[in-house]
């Protein structure tokens, strides 16, 4: 079954501006890091894991682990779309993925695959995450769970079910 990412949030929208374009005459790799992780903070503030809640109880998340796919060019001036789905997580972990979309004809420029952690800032430990937080994740994970299509994942990320 064909990707259908209308139904999931989109969590960033960028135009590639001049300086994000290297010698080849498309986006450098590094911008898709930046583009994805304002992604990813947009994410995690549909479940109250912004940054409301970082400066409010001093904790934040650690990445620690990440598969990206490049799959079509992006160049300058171009418009492009993340949308992000949450495949899984566990007390103090959440495996999602990040797809960017080309603006102009919505094809699929490339994907990132993350597995992040709870992370308590003071003592730099991953720490479950609070009931307050799960509420909310599990809410978002759960309509994610019923998309009719599989996440095209590498197969070598994922929550560690102990």
């Amino acid at each position: 079954m064909a990707l259908d990412l209308s139904s999931l949030p989109v969590t960033n929208r960028k135009i590639i501006p001049v300086d994000f374009i290297d010698i080849m005459g498309h986006m450098n790799v590094m911008w898709y890091i930046h583009i994805f992780d304002h992604g990813t903070r947009n994410l995690f503030n549909r479940f109250g894991f912004g940054e409301e809640y970082i400066q409010r109880t001093g904790m934040g998340s650690f990445a620690l682990e990440s598969h990206i796919r490049y799959l079509a060019e992006v160049k300058l001036g171009e418009a492009v779309t993340v949308r992000s789905r949450v495949l899984d997580r566990s007390a103090k972990t959440i495996h999602f993925l990040h797809f960017m979309t080309r603006d102009h004809d919505e094809s699929l420029a490339a994907t990132i695959e993350v597995l992040g952690a709870h992370a308590d800032l003071t003592r730099r430990k991953v720490t479950p995450f609070p009931p307050e937080v799960l509420v909310q994740l599990d809410a978002l994970l759960n309509v994610h769970r019923q998309l009719p299509w599989q996440a095209p994942v590498c197969g070598f990320i994922g929550v560690r079910k102990n």
